[in-house]
């Protein structure tokens, strides 16, 4: 899969007509004299013509432009078209033949079929997967392909929503009624709320391992998933290993927050073994998270060279940049920061694959 590159960019910064008003109030514009043949014929003064396409530069200001993300908040639950006071008879079922249970039997199959990729070219592989009857919020039912089979049932996500923090909780009541019970509970989808995330990740239910996977977006859409060159459908999500501390004491009442890496599933082990800092291409903080959508406050690029991510950025600025504070945000220790008033951290992660995970951190 080919990496994401991120760039930044500089642009010009144009003269406010009235600065006061900022952009509202519009530019100063490029003027050249209107010449016709009465004011010669007069000899008057040509009049002034105003070129709008030609605002004035501002040579003394850059404006600066680079990527960005847009957090939502999760999408609300759709009503279920009984609650609409539409039944679906059986004998006019069609409806649920071609939605959700159809989308979900051809994940199965893509699943059985190309298992789960994870680190380092590991697989998890499946001997048998099939529905599993009984049940709202687990959707397979199968056995790991290992020396010894391991039960393993599955979650899907939400088509066009993330994986919400309630079906992670409907999927573990579930979960925890089945004989035998499955060493393996994995959650697919397409996008993960944070808090249902961090469910997933802290969730200690012992001889049980919870997973997320990412589902690649080409599921969506038949023709694209058809012209794949590969079939790497489904993708382990690694936990991330960060650790909230107090800053030096030259920093009081200070935190900073580092990323050591990943926790990635083992799957010949079956253990969760921890991973570098290799692999993250991207990284931002938010230092005052309110639990429902994230604001970076601070954003790093470890995998960026001098000529991409922040160099870039200093490049273009020349010597209008710290550039000893530009080499810091292409490493893995956040700045020193004051907490907010919600005293909660968030750090979203993104690997060189374009994964994201996110971790959220309490600060007591």
């Amino acid at each position: 899969m080919a990496k994401q590159r991120l760039m930044t960019a500089s642009y010009d910064y144009y003269q406010l007509a009235h600065p006061e008003e900022g952009v509202s109030g519009g530019f100063k514009y490029k003027t050249v004299p209107h010449v016709t043949l009465k004011s010669i014929a007069n000899n008057e003064p040509p009049a002034q013509e105003i070129l709008y396409d030609q605002p004035l530069v501002d040579s003394k200001k850059k404006r600066i432009t680079g990527p960005f993300t847009v957090e939502a908040v999760p999408a609300p639950v759709v009503k279920s078209v009984d609650d609409l006071g539409q039944k679906v008879t059986e004998a006019d079922n069609s409806v649920a033949r071609s939605g959700e249970t159809l989308r979900q039997s051809h994940w199965r199959d893509e699943l059985m079929k190309t298992g789960i990729r994870g680190k380092g070219g590991q697989t998890i592989e499946f001997s048998r997967l099939e529905p599993l009857p009984g049940t709202s919020w687990l959707h397979a039912d199968g056995e790991a392909k290992e020396d010894e089979p391991k039960r393993v049932v599955v979650s899907f996500g939400p088509e066009h929503a993330p994986l919400e923090q309630r079906q992670v909780a409907r999927a573990l009541e579930e979960a925890q009624t089945l004989v035998p019970r499955p060493k393996l509970l994995i959650f697919a989808a397409f996008q993960f709320d944070p808090e249902a995330a961090k469910d997933i990740d802290e969730l200690n239910w012992p001889g049980v391992t919870l997973l997320k996977a990412q589902m690649n977006a080409d599921l969506l859409t038949a023709d694209l998933k058809k012209k794949r060159a590969s079939n790497q459908s489904f993708w382990l999500i690694g936990q991330p290993d960060v650790v909230l501390r107090k800053a030096g004491k030259e920093y009081k009442g200070k935190y900073v927050v580092e990323v050591l890496g990943f926790d990635y599933y083992n799957t010949k082990t079956g253990g969760i073994e921890s991973g570098d800092t290799s692999k993250i291409a991207m990284w931002m903080l938010d230092t005052d998270y309110d639990g429902r959508s994230m604001f970076p406050r601070q954003v790093f690029f470890p995998m960026a060279g001098e000529k991409d991510g922040w160099g870039k950025l200093a490049k273009n600025l020349k010597g209008e940049i710290d550039l000893d504070l530009i080499e810091q945000f292409r490493g893995t220790v956040s700045l020193p920061f004051v907490p907010g008033k919600h005293r909660r951290v968030a750090v979203k992660i993104i690997n060189d694959r374009g994964i994201e995970s996110l971790k959220i951190l309490e600060v007591k």
